[in-house]
Formats: structure tokens, C-alpha cells, sequence
């Protein structure tokens, strides 16, 4: 819908309601609603977790809490009404009840079993308008919609780099590109993840853990430990002083070829306690220089994360080529840009994306903006894949 839409401004109210709950609602979707009367919101409601009441239910109980008729308001809610009986009762239902004639829904419910409340509205003669403000809600939406409609976990990748795209000098010193106000908010992202991934290199040349470590008062917050991913064709020696393999054996995952994933050195691994898995891979011709590498089927391995490990959520920290394979493959939902005021200025420096050889502009990976802040000194950019496929039809977006 067109930004003049009279309820839009009331949508983005509601999904910043439904973000409230960020991270918290899983594996449910967020959802934002507003009762709204004469231009002005009256009451609101926002789904909290898991069993819990859903947005709808929760704006009509705070109109009713308030001495406010339903009946008189616009129903404004970022996900179409449930039409189901799951742990709560359907949304549908208490909307009729509660006799509000007029709905607005952002975007579609893409679970099956949930879906066709707009129309079940309809039939009871409510006037039902969908799609309004929709790109902004299946953007709140977004984990959702991946866990109903993939077998993956919600994957978000994480960069840092200076204002001309470098990640390291050539010589592979990279600490430290960000502010430590950036890397603060890279930990309170870790805390919401079940699992971190990085790369071969990442993993040989920094040594790193992998945890999420906040200020001690905020400790509590991160109960448990993320798992530790490492994507590598070169899988290394069990006797190594690495980190992961010393302090975090039984929470470290390889994924490695299917030959690597049979070798001694895997039984080596997998006897400290390290999980080795195996995925679908081939050869790719090195962009630069010569000889072949192995490209890894990262999708397989997401859904080994999510199938078989229970990740909703996972963040990748590693390199260039590691986010670009994620980004080609429509993989990472979301990319956190931290950018550096800071300019290395040599073309032999890291950089921030390596791998591809187009000829033409057109062949660009395209992305958009969904949000820029300050962070420290740095820049946090929050960038999405161009599109999400609209969920309403233009007929619906238009009754």
C-alpha cells in the first residue's frame, strides 16, 4: 500500500509494539495491534511469548480495561487473526465477539493452520483491508515466515570494516575496526543466538570463543552459551591450542566435506567430544589465483542446526567469502554492517567481500537499508535481501 494509506502510520506503531518482543516469542511470530478511534490510538496489545495471549486479544482486554467499545474502533494488527484453536483461543473469534466492524492487517499468516482469518472476517461481513504497510511487517515477520516456510534457522550475518570495505590489513590485523560500543552490541546480539558460525580462517587466525560475553550485571542474561560453528574444508589437528578445542569441545561444531568428515582427524576431534559434519560440497574455481576450493553446502548445515540441534536463531561472524556465500544464497536474513570511520587505503588488505567476478553492475548482489544508527564512532547498518515476496494479492490489498 501507498504511504497515504490513512491507517499506515498506525501499522508501523503496531509493529514497533510487536518489537517489543523481539526474540522473545519464538518459535511464534511478533505481532503488534492497535484499536484506533477518530485518528487517535486507543488501546494496544502486543504478543509477549509463547502461550501466551496473542496482540488482538490483549488490544481488545486494554480497550475494555479503559472503558473503550471495540465496536467503535479500527482494528489495526501487523499479522492476520488466527483463525485457529492452538494454546489460546482463535483471534478471529474474539474479534467478532467483541463486534469490531473494520480490520487492518499488515501481512498474511504464511502457517497453514493459522491462516484464512482475513476471509473468515469477510464472511461475517467485517470490512477487512490487508497489505498496508506490508515490506515493514514481513520485515518484523521475518523469522517467522523462515521457520514456516524453510527447515532453517533465522540467520543473521554480522561484518565489520572500514569506510573503503577492508576487514583486516594484509598482514590479517583486524583488532580493533570497531568502536567498543559496536562491540557491546555484537554481544547483546550473541545472547539471542543458539549458534555463532566463522570460517576457516577466522577460526585459525583469531582463535576465538565464540560466547557471549556482556558486562557482569548483565550476565544473567545469557544462561547459556551459543554453539560454536566453524565452516573449513581444513579441519585441524585435535592437539591444537585453540579455544574451541581446549574450552568448548562438546559445544564445537565442523563443517567440513564428506571426505574431511571421515578422516582420521575427524575421529580425533570427534573423540574430544567435537561434533564433525559432513556436507554436500563441490569445486569452485578460485576467482583469484589458481587451483579449485571446495564450496560447502551451508543450507545443509543450517538445517542440521535447526532439525537436528533445535537453533532458531544463528549468527555468522565469518569472513568475506563465508557472508557473501550466505548473501548469494538468499541464506543470511539480515546483514549488521559495522562501519568504521577509518581508512586503510591498500588494495592487498582484507576485504570485506571476496569471491565473485561479475562484469557487469547489474550483477551486483542487491541489497536495501532497513535501519542505520550510530554506534560509537561506527555506523550500524542493518541491511535486508532487495525483496520479500508480498504474501497479499493486489484484490486483497485493495477490498
Amino acid at each position: 500500500m501507498a504511504h497515504t494509506h490513512p491507517y499506515h502510520s498506525f501499522m508501523l506503531q503496531a509493529i514497533a509494539l510487536a518489537d517489543k518482543a523481539k526474540w522473545q516469542t519464538c518459535p511464534n511470530p511478533r505481532v503488534g495491534a492497535l484499536l484506533v478511534k477518530d485518528g487517535v490510538a486507543l488501546a494496544s496489545g502486543w504478543h509477549k511469548g509463547p502461550g501466551l495471549a496473542h496482540a488482538e486479544a490483549l488490544a481488545l482486554e486494554d480497550a475494555r480495561a479503559k472503558g473503550i467499545s471495540p465496536a467503535d474502533c479500527t482494528l489495526v494488527v501487523t499479522l492476520e487473526p488466527c483463525r485457529h484453536f492452538g494454546k489460546t483461543p482463535p483471534c478471529t473469534e474474539a474479534i467478532l465477539s467483541a463486534g469490531v466492524r473494520h480490520v487492518v492487517i499488515g501481512a498474511l499468516d504464511p502457517n497453514p493452520e493459522a491462516s484464512g482469518g482475513a476471509e473468515i472476517l469477510r464472511s461475517k461481513g467485517l470490512r477487512v483491508e490487508c497489505g498496508v504497510a506490508e515490506q515493514e511487517c514481513l520485515d518484523s515477520l521475518d523469522d517467522f515466515i523462515t521457520w514456516q516456510t524453510t527447515d532453517l534457522p533465522y540467520t543473521l550475518l554480522k561484518l565489520a570494516s572500514t569506510m573503503d570495505g577492508r576487514i583486516a590489513t594484509r598482514a590479517g590485523h583486524s583488532r580493533w575496526i570497531s568502536s567498543p560500543e559496536t562491540r557491546s552490541r555484537v554481544h547483546e546480539l550473541r545472547q539471542h543466538m543458539q549458534a555463532l558460525i566463522v570460517g576457516g580462517n577466522t577460526f585459525y587466525q583469531d582463535d576465538p570463543q565464540l560466547t557471549c560475553r556482556l558486562e557482569e550485571s548483565a550476565e544473567a542474561l545469557c544462561p547459556k552459551q551459543p554453539l560454536a560453528v566453524v565452516a573449513t574444508s581444513r579441519l585441524p589437528e585435535a592437539e591444537l591450542s585453540l579455544h574451541l578445542l581446549k574450552k568448548r569441545a562438546k559445544e564445537t561444531i565442523f563443517w567440513t566435506t564428506v571426505a574431511a568428515a571421515a578422516s582420521p582427524k575427524a575421529e580425533a576431534l570427534r573423540r574430544k567430544g567435537v561434533r564433525v559434519i559432513g556436507l554436500a560440497s563441490h569445486a569452485r574455481p578460485n576467482v583469484r589465483g589458481h587451483g579449485m576450493r571446495a564450496e560447502l553446502d551451508l543450507a545443509e548445515g543450517l538445517s542440521y542446526l535447526r532439525k537436528e540441534l533445535g537453533c532458531h536463531y544463528v549468527l555468522c561472524e565469518g569472513g568475506g567469502r563465508l557472508g557473501l556465500a550466505l548473501l548469494g544464497k538468499g541464506l543470511a536474513r539480515e546483514l549488521h554492517l559495522h562501519l568504521a570511520p577509518k581508512i586503510i587505503g591498500d588494495n592487498e588488505a582484507t576485504p570485506l567481500f571476496d569471491g565473485r567476478a561479475p562484469i557487469q553492475i547489474d550483477e551486483a548482489l542487491q541489497l536495501r537499508v532497513a535501519n542505520a544508527v550510530p554506534s560509537g564512532e561506527d555506523i550500524a547498518l542493518t541491511l535486508r535481501p532487495a525483496t520479500r515476496p508480498l504474501l497479499s494479492s493486489p484484490a486483497e490489498r485493495r477490498s
